[in-house]
């Protein structure tokens, strides 16, 4: 999927702000995720999500983040905020994740024995897995990294990469596994929930840096 011609798409997690939401958008994200997980700092109600979704223009997605909610809550959501993909971040079912009629994309903490091709299966109806770093007890956030060389390029073309990625690191990371995407939250805040306009935009160009030495290794 992301091959030479392919740019790597960004999203930027933990959006609270609407001056945070812009900023994003002109940085250059793809995506921005919303948090609806009280344990979170990042959490938002969603009141205050649909006000954010409201700044944003077309062809950017907004990502609704879950983790473990009770349906009600996920539908009770929707029914506020215009989704346009969900994110669960707990212990949910393949079932349970499509049950919501939106596209869905499921975040896996990569342990060492993780089964990717399992996960696939499991989740075929996954419009894509995100890779996350595992930490006992905490479903994402961290600011982790995971082992990068763990992931080939021929293994992650479909996935989402996260974990503990910021504007001096994502170049490498995009090129040691040329995943399809890669999320960012921690990375480009000056506090818990606060962006930095400045990080944002050093972290796209820093992606869009890597595709492009990509690009031009590919037609040597």
């Amino acid at each position: 999927m992301n091959g030479a011609l392919m740019r790597t798409r960004i999203k930027i997690c933990g959006i609270t702000r609407a001056e945070d939401a812009r900023a994003a958008v002109a940085a250059g994200a793809d995506a921005i995720g919303l948090v609806f997980y009280a344990k979170s700092p990042r959490n938002v109600s969603p009141a205050q999500a649909a006000a954010l979704v409201a700044t944003l223009p077309p062809f950017v997605t907004a990502v609704g983040l879950f983790v473990d909610a009770p349906p009600e809550q996920v539908e009770e959501t929707l029914r506020q905020v215009p989704l346009g993909l969900l994110q669960f971040h707990g212990n949910e079912s393949a079932d349970y994740c499509a049950g919501f009629a939106r596209p869905y994309m499921k975040a896996v903490r990569l342990r060492p024995e993780t089964d990717l091709t399992a996960l696939r299966a499991t989740y075929a109806s996954a419009a894509g897995l995100l890779i996350d770093a595992y930490t006992p007890g905490v479903p994402g956030g961290t600011g982790e990294c995971f082992d990068w060389r763990r992931l080939s390029p021929a293994e992650a073309t479909d996935l989402v990469v996260a974990g503990g990625l910021d504007p001096t690191n994502v170049a490498a990371a995009v090129a040691t596994m040329r995943p399809y995407a890669v999320d960012v939250s921690s990375g480009v805040e000056h506090s818990k929930g606060v962006k930095g306009a400045e990080l944002m935009n050093a972290f796209v160009a820093a992606v869009h840096h890597a595709d492009h030495a990509h690009l031009l290794q590919s037609d040597l």
